[in-house]
């Protein structure tokens, strides 16, 4: 039998906070991280997006670490993993994943800088440098699923009896480079992001980090994660499968390990961009799959689209959503915009949720979707 998974830790730095609780806090008071912004350097016209605050940031980081010789992403990295790392022993049966897109992409400004600067694994080395992490740090990158996909391999790797414990980051900022390809797709909204209404006109993008501590340990456990899948649909090379073929296949592989029927589904946090083609594809998955009236919500329009980051973030989030029973409003949802019915988050209610299922979909085709279950011994 294949070891029990879970998740013990989890922390976030954004916009809206640079902890869990905070965060929260925010979420329920309905405040948003996106802000209008007129940043030349970044782009030559005013545009919307979630950014941190570089003051905030570096006061934040001077109280564990005087010495300035990070970047701004590798610092975020390094506060959300911090009070994670320091509750538990480091050894060998301990893995180090980080999960990005672009990383340290802004190093490639810097005429004085060197291209191995802006290779993944340089920041992977020293994040895990700095935590003193004793095997060899594992990246995985692969487009807006990967935060969500490094709970899976971290999953799998507990399951395969090679580590006992595995902490994961997740990190992207709002660069130049990101900022110049969504516009050149002209996918980016030029108001706050509204996913899944009608009057959406595009995506937010946004700079976050998180951690999470995944380990096969019960003690002190939040979430159990009981099924994961991931299937790449190779339908083009930005655009989602119009049938949502990737994602559904997913969800089935994630339900069919964690041995659940739909109606057990009691929250579904999506990736809901706010893109026409995204939002469309998702209602259809999910009503191909008879999760019409399981209450859904994208949390972009708290963060924007954090790439890379955004499906650690979203289940960080969502984890919270669970223990506090507690359905988050869908912010900037108001009217229905996709052709099939899905049961949108209109405000925050009580709800008792037992499993819930993240999903994400990115370029390229690929799509994961990870379920969650409740562990009823936690706070007890």
């Amino acid at each position: 039998m294949l070891k029990k998974v879970f998740i013990t830790q989890t922390n976030c730095i954004t916009p809206l906070g640079l902890d869990v609780v905070t965060n929260v806090k925010n979420i329920k008071n309905g405040c948003t991280g996106i802000q209008k912004h007129n940043d030349f350097s970044l782009l030559k016209s005013p545009f919307y997006a979630a950014i941190l605050n570089d003051a905030i940031l570096d006061e934040a980081f001077a109280k564990i670490k005087q010495f300035d010789s990070y970047t701004k992403l590798e610092k975020m990295m390094i506060l959300a993993l911090h009070p994670i790392v320091d509750r538990v022993k480091v050894n060998n049966r301990t893995a180090f994943i980080l999960s990005t897109t672009k990383g340290n992409i802004t190093s490639l400004e810097n005429q004085n800088s060197t291209i191995e600067a802006a290779q993944l694994s340089t920041l992977a080395k020293k994040v895990a440098g700095f935590f003193d992490f004793k095997t060899e740090p594992i990246v995985v990158s692969n487009a807006c699923v990967s935060g969500v996909l490094a709970i899976a391999v971290a999953k799998r790797l507990i399951q395969s009896d090679l580590y006992d414990n595995v902490f994961v980051v997740a990190g992207d900022l709002v660069s130049k480079f990101v900022l110049s390809g969504f516009n050149s797709f002209q996918a980016m909204s030029d108001l706050p992001c509204q996913p899944y209404s009608v009057n959406r006109t595009g995506v937010n993008l946004g700079e976050a980090t998180a951690a999470v501590l995944i380990t096969s340990d019960e003690e002190n456990a939040k979430v159990q994660i009981v099924g994961d899948g991931s299937i790449n649909d190779a339908n083009h090379i930005s655009g989602p499968s119009r049938t949502g073929e990737g994602l559904v296949l997913s969800i089935q592989y994630a339900m069919n390990e964690a041995n659940v029927s739909p109606e057990k589904i009691d929250y579904i946090s999506a990736h809901g961009t706010a893109t026409s083609f995204n939002d469309e594809m998702e209602s259809i998955a999910f009503n191909r799959l008879g999760f019409q009236d399981v209450p859904i919500n994208s949390l972009k329009g708290y963060y924007g689209h954090t790439l890379g980051t955004s499906g650690l973030l979203e289940t960080v989030i969502g984890i919270e959503s669970m223990l506090q029973n507690t359905l988050f409003v869908s912010h900037g949802f108001d009217e229905m915009g996709v052709s099939e019915p899905i049961n949108i988050i209109q405000k925050n209610e009580e709800k008792n949720i037992e499993f819930f299922l993240k999903t994400a979909s990115g370029f390229g085709g690929c799509n994961t979707a990870v379920i969650f279950k409740k562990v009823k011994s936690y706070g007890k």
